[in-house]
C-alpha cells in the first residue's frame, strides 16, 4: 500500500465560555447562539472541498477557542467530514471544565486519537492571575476521566512567567504536569499583548513579565522533562520518543494543509491563505456559496527557503545547510555562534543548543541575514532578519 503524503485539516473553534486575560486569539464569548451554524458551515466548507479533490488527511487538529466547549455531536459531526487515512492523527483541544466522561467517550469512538489539554500551571493563584477558570483538582479529574475513555495520547500546554509565579511555583507546575503520566508536554513564555486584559494591565502599571526569569524557567523546564523521558523537538515542545505532534510536525516541516472556520489558515500548492476573521462573516460566506478566504499570498522560491530554514531551526532534527544557506555555515565562525556555544554542526545540519534555543528568533535572522549576504542579495530594511540583527551581543 503507497504511503500517503502527510497533509492536514486545521479546524478552529472560536467559542469560549470565557476569555483568558492574555487571550488575543480570535475568539468570542458571546457567540454561542452561532455554534450550530457554524458547525453546518465548517461540513459545508469540508464537503466542497472533498468535491474539489481535498487529499485525505493525515492529521485534524481542532483548535481555538475552546474546542470542547462544543456538544460531543457537534465536534464529531465536523469530524465525519473529513477523510482520513487509516491511523490519522486527530487532536482536540480541551478545556479541563468543559469535559465529561460521556463527551469523551465519544470523541474516542469518533476517531479522535489525542487530547491536548490546556493547563497553563498547576498552582492555584498563577491560574487565577492568567485569568483561568480551573484548578488543578479539574486538571487530574480530566485526565483520569480521558484515560478511562481510552486515550493513550494527552499533552498538556503550560505557560510560564507569569508575574504572580516564582520559580517554586513553576517547579510545581512541572512535577504536577509529570504527575499526570502524560507524554506531550508544550511550554510558552507569557507574551503580553496590548488589546488584552494583561495588556491593559501592564500599560496602567502591573509588573510585565521579566525576560531573565523566563528564561531561567525556561532552562528549568528542559532539564526537568528530558530528566523524566521527555526531550524536546521543537523549541516549546517536549515528548516521550514517538509521541511527537504530527500536525505540529507538518507546519514545521513546510507541509500542506487546508484552514477550515473563521481566521484558520492554510498553506496549500505554494499560497498562504486565511479565512475572514469573525463567525458570522464565516457563516455567511459558506451559506451564500461564496469563498471565506480573506486573502492569501504567493510564497516564492527565495521566501520559501527562509521560511524552511527558519522553521526547520526551531527543531531538534535543525536546519539543512546546503545550496544558498550553505553560507550560513561557513560564516558561523565569523558570528561567534559555535565559540558561544549557541549552535552546533552536527553533519550538514545547524542545530540549536539549549542556549540558542533562547535565542531562536535572533539567532535566526543572523544566520538568515549571514546567508543572504553571502548571496549578494541581502534583506531589505523591513525584512526580519534585518529588523533583529543587533540583538544578541558576540
Amino acid at each position: 500500500m503507497p504511503v500517503a503524503v502527510p497533509f492536514g485539516v486545521y479546524v478552529h473553534i472560536p467559542f469560549c465560555a470565557s476569555r483568558c486575560d492574555y487571550c488575543d486569539f480570535a475568539t468570542w464569548t458571546d457567540r454561542e447562539h452561532l455554534i450550530d451554524a457554524y458547525v453546518t458551515a465548517c461540513v459545508t466548507d469540508l464537503t466542497r472541498r472533498r468535491v474539489s479533490g481535498l487529499p485525505v488527511a493525515t492529521s485534524v487538529f481542532f483548535g481555538g477557542g475552546t474546542p470542547s466547549l462544543l456538544a460531543a455531536e457537534q465536534l464529531t459531526r465536523i469530524l465525519d467530514a473529513v477523510e482520513r487515512t487509516e491511523g490519522a492523527e486527530v487532536t482536540v483541544e480541551c478545556n479541563p471544565d468543559s469535559v465529561d466522561a460521556a463527551k469523551l467517550g465519544a470523541y474516542r469512538r469518533s476517531g479522535v486519537s489525542r487530547l491536548s489539554l490546556g493547563v497553563q500551571s498547576m498552582v492555584p493563584h498563577v491560574l487565577a492571575a492568567l485569568g483561568r477558570t480551573h484548578d488543578p483538582a479539574n486538571v487530574r479529574r480530566a485526565v483520569a476521566l480521558a484515560r478511562d475513555a481510552g486515550f493513550a495520547r494527552l499533552s498538556v500546554d503550560l505557560i510560564y512567567g507569569t508575574p504572580a509565579e516564582s520559580p517554586d511555583d513553576w517547579q510545581r507546575s512541572l512535577d504536577g504536569a509529570l504527575a499526570l503520566g502524560v507524554d506531550h508536554v508544550s511550554a510558552y513564555a507569557l507574551t503580553i499583548e496590548p488589546a488584552t486584559a494583561l495588556g491593559r494591565q501592564v500599560a496602567a502599571g502591573a509588573p510585565a513579565p521579566d525576560d531573565d526569569l523566563q528564561a531561567d524557567a525556561y532552562v528549568r523546564a528542559d532539564s526537568v522533562l528530558a530528566a523524566a523521558g521527555l526531550e524536546w523537538y521543537e523549541v516549546s515542545n517536549w515528548a516521550r520518543p514517538g509521541e511527537g505532534c504530527r500536525h505540529n510536525e507538518l507546519y514545521w516541516t513546510g507541509g500542506e494543509y487546508v484552514g477550515i472556520g473563521c481566521a484558520a489558515h492554510g498553506h496549500t500548492d505554494g499560497r498562504r491563505w486565511w479565512n475572514v476573521r469573525t463567525p458570522e462573516r464565516y457563516i455567511a460566506a459558506i451559506s451564500g456559496s461564496a469563498s471565506a478566504i480573506a486573502g492569501s499570498e504567493e510564497l516564492d522560491p527565495e521566501t520559501r527557503a527562509e521560511e524552511a530554514f527558519s522553521l526547520a531551526l526551531r527543531t531538534r532534527a535543525g536546519a539543512v545547510a546546503n545550496d544558498r544557506a550553505a553560507a550560513v555555515v561557513s560564516d558561523l565562525a565569523g558570528q561567534g555562534l559555535l565559540e558561544r556555544g549557541l549552535v552546533e554542526e552536527q553533519g550538514a545540519r545547524i542545530v540549536l543548543t539549549r542556549p540558542g534555543r533562547l535565542l531562536a528568533s535572533d539567532l535566526t535572522a543572523r544566520l538568515l541575514l549571514a546567508g543572504a549576504a553571502s548571496s549578494g542579495s541581502g534583506p531589505g530594511p523591513g525584512h526580519p532578519a534585518a529588523l533583529a540583527l543587533g540583538t544578541i551581543e558576540c
